[in-house]
C-alpha cells in the first residue's frame, strides 16, 4: 500500500502531469510578447512627437518670449554648474595625463591630451549630463504636473497649441544651449588642465597651449558641437514626451509624475552615451 500510494503521490505531483506548470511557458510567452508590442508601440508614439515637435518648430509663429525664457531656465541657470564640474573634470585630466604621460617621456603633450578628451567627449557629454540632470527633470516634472492637473487639456480646449506653448521653446533652447554650455565646459576644463598641469606639475604655459594649438584642428571642435546639438535635441525630446505622457504611461498623480521624471533622466542619459558612441564611430 506505501509503495502504491507513493508512486500515486509522485504521479500527482510530477511536473509533467502539472496543468499549472504545463501552462506557465505560453504564458510566459504572450506576456513577453505583449510587453515587446506594448514597447514598440510606445516608441512610434515617440517617434510621432518628435515629428510633431519638428513640423511646428520649422512651421511659424514660434513663441519667442517663451523661447527666451525657456533659454534662461536651461542655459543661464546652468553656468555656475558647467563652470564648477568643467574645472574639476580639467584638473582631474590634468593629473591623470601627466603622470600617465610621464611614465612615457611625454608630459610635454598633455595640453593636446586634455584639449581634445574634453572638446571631442567629455564636454558634450558631461555638460549634456548634468542639464539633463538640473533642467531636464525640472521640464518633465513641469509638464507632468500639467497634464494630470488637466492644464493641457484645457489648452487645448481653448484651441491653443500644447506643443507650441510646451515642447518647441524646450526644444529651440536645448538647442541653443547646450552647444554653448559644452563651449564653456571646454574652455574652463582647458584652464583647469593648466592649473595643475602648468603651475603645480611645471609644464611650461607656451608647451601646454602651444601643443594644444597645433593638434587640436577645426574638425575636433565642429565633432563637438554636433554632439552638443543633438545632446540637446534628445534631453528636450525625451522629458518633454516624459512629462506630457506621464497621465498615460506612469498614472496619475504625484507617484505618477515622479516616475516620469525619473524616467526622463534615466533614458536621456542612456540615450546621451549611445548616441555619443554612434556619432564618435562615425566621425572616426
Amino acid at each position: 500500500m506505501k509503495g502504491i500510494s507513493t508512486k500515486a503521490g509522485a504521479k500527482n505531483f510530477s511536473p509533467l502531469h502539472n496543468a499549472g506548470f504545463a501552462a506557465f511557458f505560453p504564458m510566459a510567452i504572450r506576456k513577453f510578447g505583449l510587453l515587446t508590442l506594448e514597447y514598440v508601440r510606445r516608441m512610434g508614439v515617440m517617434g510621432i512627437f518628435f515629428l510633431k515637435t519638428l513640423l511646428y518648430t520649422l512651421v511659424p509663429p514660434l513663441k519667442i518670449y517663451r523661447c527666451l525664457k525657456q533659454i534662461q531656465f536651461i542655459g543661464f541657470q546652468s553656468i555656475l554648474l558647467i563652470v564648477l564640474t568643467g574645472g574639476f573634470s580639467g584638473m582631474v585630466l590634468g593629473f591623470q595625463g601627466y603622470y600617465s604621460l610621464s611614465r612615457f617621456g611625454s608630459d610635454a603633450f598633455l595640453g593636446p591630451m586634455v584639449g581634445l578628451a574634453l572638446i571631442k567627449e567629455l564636454g558634450p557629454v558631461i555638460a549634456a549630463l548634468m542639464v539633463t540632470g538640473r533642467a531636464g527633470s525640472a521640464i518633465a516634472a513641469e509638464i507632468g504636473i500639467m497634464r494630470i492637473s488637466e492644464q493641457i487639456d484645457a489648452m487645448e480646449l481653448m484651441g491653443l497649441n500644447p506643443y507650441r506653448y510646451l515642447v518647441v521653446p524646450n526644444l529651440i533652447a536645448a538647442m541653443i544651449c547646450l552647444p554653448l554650455l559644452t563651449a564653456l565646459f571646454d574652455v574652463v576644463g582647458i584652464f583647469g588642465g593648466y592649473l595643475i598641469g602648468g603651475k603645480l606639475l611645471g609644464v611650461g604655459a607656451g608647451t601646454y597651449f602651444g601643443e594644444m594649438a597645433h593638434y587640436v584642428e577645426m574638425k575636433d571642435v565642429l565633432e563637438g558641437v554636433y554632439k552638443s546639438l543633438s545632446f540637446g535635441v534628445i534631453i528636450a525630446w525625451v522629458c518633454c514626451f516624459k512629462g506630457y505622457y506621464s497621465g498615460i504611461y506612469t498614472g496619475f498623480g504625484s507617484e505618477g509624475v515622479s516616475k516620469a521624471t525619473t524616467q526622463a533622466v534615466v533614458l536621456s542619459s542612456v540615450l546621451i552615451l549611445v548616441w555619443d558612441y554612434f556619432m564618435t564611430s562615425i566621425m572616426f
